[in-house]
C-alpha cells in the first residue's frame, strides 16, 4: 500500500476537520503542524471564541451554500449522538436591515430561505407574536456547539486514526513539508486562517480580519437568537447562543472588519448586552437590565475574512504541492465539512499528480 505523507498546516476547526477527513483513508498519514492548538485562548487563534452555530450564508447556487449544505448531515449526526449540540435558533429581521444585510447574509436576509426545507421545524414566526420594530421572523431547529469541547473532540478522533500532532511555527509553507513525522511530506495542507496573509509563499493580501466581541454569560435564554441588523452602526451585530454542557451564553457582537484590536471596548461591550436583554428579555430576571447578566468573560477573535470568499484549491509551490482551506470568516464550522471534503478531493488530485510525475 503506497503511504502518502501529509501535513496539515493549523489546528483550527479547518485544520482538524480536514485532518480527520484525511485520516479516514488508511493510506494517509498524516501529522497536524500547528502554533496553536485547542485549549490555547490567543487573538491570532480564531476558533476556539467562535459561537458557534449553524445559519446558513451562504446563497442557494454559491460555493459556499454548497459546503454549508453538505455540512449539515454531519453536524446533524453529531447532534442526534452527541448531547453538546442541538438547540433552537430563532432569526429576527427588520424590514430597514434588508437591503443592508443582502449584501452581507444573503441566506439570512431573504423571508423564505432556501434552507427552509433542510432545517428541522423551519417555520415563519406569526405577525403578532413579533416584538416591536421588528417586521419578520422564522425560527427553526440547529445546532450549537461547546468550542471548548468539539475542538479537543476532533483532536481525540485524529489521534485515534494515527495523526499525530506538534507544535510548530513555519515561515513559508514549503517548510511546513519538513515537520511530518515520518519525514518529508508528499503534501502541505494549508489551514492558517488569518495568518496566511502573511506566511510565506501564500501572503495572501486579500485577507483581513473581521474583528468579533462578545460577552460570556451563566444566564440561559432557553433558545438561540439574532436580529438582522441593529441601529448601533453597520459593523455591530446582534446575536446569542447557549453553548451545551456548561459552555454559557454567547452575547454578541460585531464584524468589524480591518480592526486587529485584541482588547475588548468596554462600551461595545455594554451595547451588546443592552441589546441582547432587549431582544430577549428572559435573559435576565424581571425587571433586571444589564446588571442581571452573570458575567464569565469578555473575549475578542479575528474572523479570517477573505475578499473573494474562502480559498479552496490546490497549487504547487516550489515543488511542493499544496491544498489551501483557509478564509471562511464567520462561518468556519457550519461550511467545515463541506470545505474538507473539497479539500480531500484536491488532495487525492494532487496526489495523483505526483504519482504520474514519478512516472
Amino acid at each position: 500500500m503506497t503511504i502518502n505523507r501529509i501535513v496539515v498546516l493549523g489546528a483550527g476547526v479547518s485544520g482538524l476537520t480536514t485532518a480527520y477527513q484525511l485520516s479516514k483513508n488508511a493510506s494517509n498519514q498524516i501529522t497536524v503542524a500547528a502554533k496553536h492548538m485547542p485549549g490555547d485562548y490567543d487573538i491570532e487563534y480564531c476558533s476556539p471564541w467562535a459561537g458557534a452555530n449553524y445559519f446558513p450564508v451562504g446563497a442557494f447556487d454559491s460555493d459556499n451554500g454548497k459546503w454549508e449544505k453538505d455540512t449539515w448531515p454531519m453536524l446533524r449526526e453529531l447532534a442526534q449522538n452527541i448531547p453538546e449540540a442541538g438547540i433552537h435558533f430563532q432569526v429576527y429581521i427588520r424590514k430597514k436591515d434588508e437591503q443592508r444585510v443582502a449584501g452581507q447574509r444573503s441566506a439570512g436576509s431573504m423571508k423564505d430561505p432556501w434552507f427552509k426545507n433542510m432545517l428541522p421545524n423551519f417555520r415563519q414566526v406569526p405577525k403578532d407574536q413579533l416584538a416591536p420594530g421588528i417586521d419578520s421572523a422564522y425560527h427553526f431547529t440547529s445546532v450549537c456547539i461547546n468550542t471548548a469541547i468539539y475542538l479537543p473532540w476532533l483532536v481525540g478522533q485524529c489521534r485515534k486514526n494515527g495523526v499525530v500532532f506538534k507544535r510548530a511555527v513555519v515561515k513559508h509553507v514549503v517548510d511546513a513539508a519538513y515537520a511530518h513525522h515520518g519525514g518529508k511530506a508528499d503534501l502541505v495542507v494549508n489551514c492558517t486562517g488569518l495568518s496566511s496573509r502573511s506566511l510565506g509563499g501564500v501572503t495572501d493580501s486579500s485577507l483581513c480580519p473581521a474583528r468579533g466581541q462578545v460577552v460570556v454569560v451563566r444566564n440561559d435564554p432557553g433558545f438561540m437568537c439574532m436580529t438582522s441588523g441593529c441601529d448601533d452602526g453597520d459593523d455591530e451585530v446582534v446575536y446569542m447562543m447557549t453553548r451545551a454542557a456548561g459552555g454559557g451564553t454567547i452575547l454578541g457582537g460585531s464584524y468589524q472588519k480591518h480592526n486587529w484590536d485584541p482588547l475588548p471596548d468596554p462600551s461595545l461591550a455594554i451595547r451588546i448586552m443592552k441589546r441582547c436583554v432587549e431582544v430577549c428579555p428572559s435573559l435576565v430576571a424581571e425587571g433586571k437590565g444589564i446588571e442581571g447578566l452573570d458575567i464569565i468573560r469578555h473575549g475578542v477573535g479575528l474572523r479570517p475574512l477573505r475578499e473573494n470568499g474562502p480559498r479552496v484549491e490546490r497549487e504547487n509551490i516550489n515543488g511542493v504541492w499544496v491544498v489551501h482551506n483557509y478564509g471562511h470568516g464567520g462561518f468556519g464550522y457550519q461550511a467545515s465539512y463541506g470545505c474538507a471534503t473539497t479539500a480531500v478531493k484536491l488532495v487525492d488530485e494532487a496526489l495523483q499528480q505526483k504519482d504520474k510525475a514519478k512516472l
